[in-house]
């Protein structure tokens, strides 16, 4: 029990005296979480809300498909990144292997799922009587596809804030993709695994503090937003 309070009061030092290794890895954490988000949701609302508003031949397997996604293990995503950006891969020559770059391709493939997913099933929920109204209205697409939006942004919201959630929590990919470089690729992830597997319990503890804000910041803006909406 010792080692764990010393851990805990060594922790707490690293973080007030602003540990540069320690922030390092925050940092790379939030950018690569920051490109990873923004292009799933970006490709991830619209194809949710494809799939959750239309009815074609072949959804409930598309449908499917995406639910079967959503449990990808991440060292599985990061072995099919590593390959295609690897030297050898066809993806090769743009030099994303090593980089926050690369981590973020794989962190999107891991977020995308999870976004098309549960906004699928925020806009499958809405009032079916919304659309006729808008129809009967004279409502565009664009007009129809914003208001569905709109309405369905609580879902929206989770589907936001659960993938980020995967997302800030991976190991596997930044691992493998990122190659859990100092002071340029290393993570809270890797660099807790890392420090806790040489010893360096305090570190270890200081990063996985970071990431307990970072979860309750996520925590509390969503119970917020359900309040405010």
């Amino acid at each position: 029990m010792e080692f764990i309070l010393e851990g805990l009061a060594k922790a707490f030092v690293l973080l007030l005296q602003g540990d540069q290794e320690t922030y390092s890895a925050v940092w790379a954490t939030v950018q690569a979480a920051s490109m990873s988000m923004t292009v799933s949701l970006l490709i991830g609302i619209p194809l949710g809300y494809l799939l959750g508003y239309l009815n074609f031949p072949g959804k409930k397997g598309v449908r499917t498909v995406v639910d079967t996604l959503l449990s990808l293990p991440t060292v599985f995503i990061g072995l099919l990144v590593y390959a295609f950006i690897s030297n050898r891969g066809p993806l090769g020559e743009f030099g994303l292997l090593f980089t926050l770059t690369g981590i973020a391709v794989g962190q999107t493939i891991l977020a995308l799922p999870v976004v098309i997913a549960l906004t699928a099933t925020a806009v499958e929920s809405l009032d079916r009587s919304l659309r006729l109204t808008l129809i009967s209205l004279g409502s565009s697409q664009k007009q129809i596809f914003l208001t569905s939006v709109v309405e369905a942004r609580l879902g929206i919201l989770i589907a936001a804030i659960t993938a980020s959630a995967r997302v800030l929590t991976e190991v596997g990919i930044s691992m493998m993709v990122g190659g859990n470089i100092k002071w340029d690729t290393r993570t809270i992830t890797t660099a807790i695994a890392l420090e806790t597997n040489k010893g360096q319990f305090a570190s270890g503890i200081a990063l996985g503090l970071v990431l307990l804000a970072i979860a309750f910041v996520i925590s509390f803006s969503l119970s917020f937003l359900r309040r405010r909406t």
